[in-house]
């Protein structure tokens, strides 16, 4: 049986250097375009030199500042950037992220790269944590799905960690995952299942996506290892558990939302998967205050 693993922030490992590179990079060549910023080139002298703030203007719980780093120390800028707070903290309005010295048209330059990736990562972050909060009396984990921003799966997936969540798979080839619409082509739970399992290696986990009661027990009789219990109520969720009695690791999945995750979480079921923590989170707001020097 997998063993569960209750996610830490305690220490977070970081996003790989050559991730965040690459998506600096990606988003800084779109910003400034064949020429840079020529508001700033135009309008600040090149002496110029300025101190920012960055600060949280709401209640969170901060992620991405490797990317917001890397975006103000690109390109060769100088910028020195001192962190006052790590992703995973929890943030009040007012709280000072971090701040930056150096030339006032390279801080200029990288602001708004800077804050979208904080913002967008800082807003998955702090609704995974708000879900982890509510369900953390029950032993059931918040996880993601692949429901992602295009480009952007790995930091996404970070930020959930940083929030306190736990991942799902990557991508289609580090897990099977056995969904209905394979079952339907496969002929059935049992052949679907039973190919999956002759088939992997040792090392490959298999879950299984059941509808109903009855989906479950044929999937349980095959030998199934990790269920996907897909848009069953919560009392559904319960005889769930009650009939598994162990043998398997439960996932809950669909319709999951901050009012129906607690009931959910207190079916008994393992992990809880959310894809509108990637999907539609809210940017937390985060500001950047320049003072000139």
């Amino acid at each position: 049986m997998p063993k569960l693993h209750q996610p830490s922030t305690d220490d977070l490992p970081p996003l790989p250097s050559l991730t965040v590179e690459r998506l600096v990079e990606i988003a800084l060549s779109e910003d400034w375009g064949r020429t840079g910023d020529i508001t700033s080139q135009n309008v600040i002298p090149t002496q110029a030199r300025a101190h920012g703030v960055i600060r949280a203007r709401e209640a969170g719980t901060l992620a991405g500042m490797d990317l917001a780093e890397a975006a103000f120390c690109a390109n060769r800028s100088g910028l020195q950037v001192t962190r006052h707070k790590q992703d995973g903290e929890t943030l009040k309005p007012g709280d000072e992220v971090a701040t930056i010295e150096g030339s006032a048209r390279a801080l200029l330059a990288a602001e708004r790269v800077a804050l979208n990736y904080l913002g967008h990562m800082s807003g998955i972050a702090s609704k995974t944590a708000h879900l982890v909060a509510l369900v953390a009396h029950t032993k059931a984990q918040i996880c993601d799905t692949r429901k992602t921003t295009p480009g952007l799966r790995a930091v996404e997936k970070y930020a959930v960690r940083a929030g306190g969540g736990a991942n799902h798979r990557f991508g289609l080839d580090d897990a099977i995952m056995i969904k209905d619409n394979h079952i339907a082509v496969a002929g059935g739970i049992t052949p679907a299942l039973t190919a999956a399992q002759n088939g992997a290696g040792h090392m490959v986990a298999i879950e299984i996506e059941v509808d109903t009661l009855e989906q479950l027990d044929e999937a349980l009789a095959a030998k199934a290892r990790i269920i996907l219990l897909d848009n069953m109520s919560p009392e559904q969720l319960a005889k769930a558990v009650e009939r598994t009695q162990g043998r398997a690791v439960l996932e809950a999945s669909g319709r999951v939302s901050e009012a129906t995750v607690v009931a959910i979480a207190e079916s008994g079921v393992d992990y809880i998967s959310v894809g509108a923590i990637t999907h539609s989170p809210q940017t937390l707001d985060l500001g950047l205050d320049i003072d000139i020097s």
